[in-house]
């Protein structure tokens, strides 16, 4: 068997990551630096714990990597000295070498979102208020990771705050998509999405408030998965915030790993493709022309849904019995109140200096807000869970497209129109994304494939609360019916 049977192989080796491999270190032999940044995350941990690689010779491969691509594409800021991330790797494998084994991030990289802290690591949450501030302490996010095991070498780009999908800002600049460093990575999570798609990370973790793991997963040709809330959250009050983190992978068996290492809640350990027979699927398509939609996207999603047809599912095109239009209200009011706390950084004239516009108009309309409005939108919001309910009764998933427009230009700070129809916020070609927001339900992002310029494209499958396990099997049969997660981009390199 040579290196690149070993690494079609590991496609099997990733449904049952409990087993060992079973090739000799022999196959890691030439050009060894250049494939290990091929393997899953499933397969890379595996290969660590059975000594067939080295956690040194993975970080160094994974650096060298980074060194050539990321350049280009922007997607990993604020990264330790190669020789500090050598020395880890080593202990590491000292460690290894001593019995003491971590957890199944052993030795492997990871850069974690710049919208939570990471003890040692610059954390600006994108914001030139905070270009210099270095976390002290880790989030319970990242202390999992880190007890998992995994070696933190910086941070993955994001927007202000995390408001937009286009992961630019004033410290570090735009990420580009994997598929075309020109274009837009989506966001807020495109740094950890273009880090995947690059493979410059085995595996990232991201947050959606706003669709933040799901469109940055299609502009970026990979997995982005939003847990129903209380998945990642301690909150027991039964209340569904807008926002969650949750994790992103090359493949849903890494993004299942992966959220059994992040996640507050236990996830089941086993996690086996659904039988698609009887499989009742709603599609939502654009909301009976409700939302504005680039030509080609449509499309490409039907193209996909029809494929599950043949897998045996039935898939039917319906529409929510709800006006759309009292969904944004509601959404935009509550996101709005959500910004109610930043109004001290608009109130000093040097701090609101340093805000983008958006933050600004977002943090102006939530001055302008009434208790009735928030009356208003909780009300909504409660009928929508209702109207859910209704049709969850009737289909087993939910479907609808990722996003609004194909990856855009990265020096575009927002699509102002969509088919000449005028986007009347910085937020309003993302409204494809609030129903599943809204809902604090599972939504996850797979491929459909690429438009005629090679632009990637996704879907969004959602489930009803608390059927993660669900939505997760569902992908993982939707993964064989489809080669999407099999192409590669044709990386651009900086030297």
């Amino acid at each position: 068997m040579n290196r690149r049977q070993f690494l079609k192989a590991g496609s099997y080796l990733s449904a049952a990551y409990a087993l060992p491999l079973t090739v000799s270190k022999q196959l890691f032999a030439a050009n060894l630096p250049a494939d290990l940044v091929d393997f899953t995350a499933t397969d890379l941990s595996i290969a660590i714990r059975d000594k067939h690689t080295s956690c040194t010779e993975v970080m160094q491969s994974y650096l060298q990597h980074i060194h050539t691509y990321n350049p280009v594409y922007n997607a990993i800021i604020s990264m330790l000295d190669d020789d500090e991330l050598i020395r880890q790797a080593r202990e590491a494998d000292n460690s290894l070498a001593r019995g003491e084994y971590r957890g199944w991030m052993h030795g492997i990289p990871h850069a974690v979102k710049d919208l939570t802290p990471a003890a040692g690591l610059r954390y600006t949450s994108g914001s030139p208020m905070y270009a210099d501030r270095i976390a002290e302490n880790d989030s319970d996010l990242v202390a999992r990771i880190r007890n998992a095991g995994a070696i933190f070498i910086g941070k993955t780009n994001t927007p202000e705050f995390g408001l937009g999908s286009q992961s630019y800002n004033s410290i570090f600049g735009a990420t580009g998509s994997a598929w075309n460093p020109e274009l837009t990575s989506g966001g807020s999570s495109g740094g950890a999405a273009s880090g995947l798609g690059t493979h410059m990370l085995p595996v990232a973790d991201g947050s959606d408030m706003m669709g933040s793991l799901r469109n940055p997963g299609a502009f970026n040709n990979v997995i982005g998965f939003r847990p129903s809330v209380n998945v990642m959250s301690t909150n027991n009050s039964g209340a569904r915030a807008l926002s969650t983190s949750g994790p992103m992978g090359r493949n849903v068996t890494d993004t299942i790993r992966f959220l059994q290492t992040i996640a507050v809640k236990e996830i089941a350990e086993q996690h086996n493709p659904m039988d698609l027979h009887d499989v009742r699927i709603a599609w939502l398509g654009d909301l009976n022309r409700y939302l504005a939609m680039e030509s080609g996207i449509l499309n490409l999603c039907e193209t996909s849904l029809s494929s599950l047809s043949s897998a045996g599912a039935n898939v039917e095109t319906t529409h929510p019995n709800f006006m759309m239009s009292d969904l944004w209200f509601c959404w935009t009011t509550l996101r709005h109140l959500g910004r109610a706390s930043m109004k001290s950084f608009y109130d000093d004239p040097q701090t609101r200096a340093q805000l983008k516009p958006e933050l600004i108009w977002e943090i102006e309309e939530s001055m302008r807000l009434t208790d009735s409005d928030r009356s208003q939108a909780n009300l909504i919001r409660a009928n929508w869970y209702s109207e859910l309910n209704r049709l969850f009764s009737r289909y087993d998933f939910l479907a609808l497209p990722t996003a609004q427009v194909f990856p855009y230009s990265k020096d575009q700070t927002w699509p102002r129109e969509i088919n000449n129809r005028t986007m009347d916020t910085y937020h309003r070609w993302m409204e494809v994304v609030i129903l599943g927001s809204l809902g604090g339900i599972p939504v996850i992002n797979v491929p459909v494939g690429f438009d005629p310029l090679g632009r990637p494209m996704g879907m969004q499958i959602m489930g009803n609360f608390g059927e993660d396990q669900k939505v997760l099997e569902f992908a993982l049969a939707y993964e064989q019916t489809t080669n999407h997660l099999e192409k590669r981009p044709k990386l651009v390199s900086a030297v």
